[in-house]
């Protein structure tokens, strides 16, 4: 019997383009194996033994004769390829409209509503990587204090914000009042508020990231477990991508190793439920992103060492981020799924699940929760013979 589930969501980390994805400007993505190529190869022990080398050719990872976990890929079946769309569909609630409102950057409507707002100009607009952003404005922010606006080429609008120049709290207060001032006017994005610190120069993002999202159109895996009166924490953005709905307690983070590190820390607290956490490691550099991929591979025993029966581990995806393609903050692909647990059956290939909800309506189904909208579970396939 399952009593405690550990969802290990990694930003970006895609394994091959969707069969849809030529629509999004995404054919021939392929975020795990362009990264690895990109670097000579990755070394991903640990995951490699849950099977990843199974689920796609990456160079340096081995596909194991007899893996200690299962393993397979999703695919999405709602449009878009953003964090919002899939984290929903994790959760059992599928989004169809392909608008796609920042397709070219942030529109003039939404650029005019964050200067109502904000009382002051902006700057930036485009659809680029906050790195870029942050090196390209960071000079002109300090001396004006003008938000750095960019976007993601979907629908989410990014605003960076010196602490220095306005206090984190306001900062979020304002980017709330954007989306809600959004929304009123018809238009659905998603607002992030990133907080950065630094020098003029040398701008790099701060504690205090802030995702202002509405509220999911379904009952989630969240909203289900609630309802069973489950134990539901939230580490990292995942927490704000449901806007808290159906969490006990959120446990905001810096970085994907952080998220990490909570999570570990959190096994001897929680003893029921489901943790579920970001992880997001990915950079504008592919030499930063293997080492911090390579990282959090090598901090997973410390997780392992503290399964206990009863336990289930899911490490999987949002989306692909494949820096080989040009001007690319998302793209469209399937992800990694990887299980593990004692007790639980080991080198089992799930294989390619029709939509990602399979995950939420697995998580619900071993924690005794009613089922989600969407989705089938694969429950029986990880029970050990």
């Amino acid at each position: 019997m399952i009593k405690r589930v550990i969802l290990l969501v990694m930003d970006g980390c895609g394994v091959g383009a969707l069969p849809d994805a030529a629509d999004y400007g995404d054919a021939g993505a392929n975020t795990l194996v362009h990264l690895a190529e990109s670097v000579g190869g990755l070394s991903l022990p640990n995951l490699e033994m849950l099977g990843l080398g199974h689920v796609a050719p990456i160079k340096g990872v081995r596909a194991m004769g007899q893996p200690n976990g299962c393993f397979g890929r999703l695919a999405f079946a709602s449009a878009g390829k953003d964090s919002v769309v899939g984290y929903w569909e994790i959760g059992g609630v599928m989004q169809h409209d392909r608008a796609a409102v920042c397709r070219s950057g942030v529109p003039t409507p939404i650029v005019d509503m964050i200067e109502q707002v904000f009382g002051r100009k902006s700057i930036g607009r485009e659809v680029a990587l906050m790195g870029a952003m942050l090196r390209r404005y960071g000079v002109e922010h300090m001396a004006t204090g003008a938000p750095i606006l960019w976007a993601d080429g979907g629908n989410t609008c990014f605003l960076a914000m010196h602490e220095s120049i306005m206090a984190v709290s306001e900062f979020h207060h304002r980017c709330r009042e954007v989306r809600k001032t959004a929304k009123e006017a018809g238009i659905q994005i998603r607002v992030v508020a990133q907080p950065v610190s630094g020098g003029h120069d040398r701008l790099r993002p701060h504690a205090g990231r802030k995702d202002c999202v509405s509220e999911p159109s379904g009952v989630t895996l969240f909203d289900a477990l609630s309802r069973s009166g489950q134990i539901a924490m939230g580490v990292g953005k995942v927490y704000d991508l449901f806007s808290g709905r159906g969490f006990t307690k959120a446990f905001p983070v810096a970085s994907g190793i952080a998220g990490l590190e909570e999570v570990i820390g959190m096994l001897n607290k929680v003893p029921r439920g489901l943790l579920a956490a970001s992880v997001d490691l990915w950079s504008e550099e592919p030499a930063q992103t293997a080492t911090a991929l390579q990282e959090f591979d090598r901090r997973l025993p410390e997780l392992f060492e503290k399964l206990r029966v009863g336990d289930m581990l899911v490490v999987t995806g949002d989306h692909g981020r494949d820096g080989s393609l040009p001007e690319k903050t998302s793209t469209r692909e399937y992800v990694p799924l990887c299980v593990t647990g004692p007790k639980l059956a080991q080198g089992v290939d799930l294989g390619t699940r029709a939509t990602a909800a399979d995950v939420g309506q697995t998580i619900a189904d071993a924690l005794g929760a009613d089922r989600v909208l969407h989705g089938e579970s694969f429950l029986n396939a990880l029970k050990a013979g």
